[in-house]
């Protein structure tokens, strides 16, 4: 369990390259949608619910994740974007 702002879950989201929600769902096994429900989007009729909770508060409030492979999976791809940025 990780508890998160959800401001910071938006960042997290923008920062990620185009190509990015489909690369997660794929390597997760999950509908693209479900990965974008992750992120605040609300497509439940394809995706499905990911399992986080939102306390209202400053900062968008706070979003406790049950699970964390999503969230893993986006700062990995940011993590391969800032080394390759930072070779070239």
């Amino acid at each position: 369990m990780k508890t998160i702002t959800f401001n910071e879950l938006r960042r997290i989201k923008d920062s990620l390259p185009n190509g990015s929600m489909h690369r997660i769902a794929d390597e997760l096994g999950l509908n693209v949608s479900t990965v974008r429900n992750f992120f605040g989007g609300e497509n439940y009729r394809e995706g499905k619910s990911v399992g986080y909770h939102i306390e209202p508060g400053p900062d968008g409030g706070l979003v406790v994740l049950d699970d964390t492979l999503v969230l893993d999976k986006a700062l990995n791809i940011l993590n391969e974007e800032n080394n390759s940025c930072s070779v070239s």
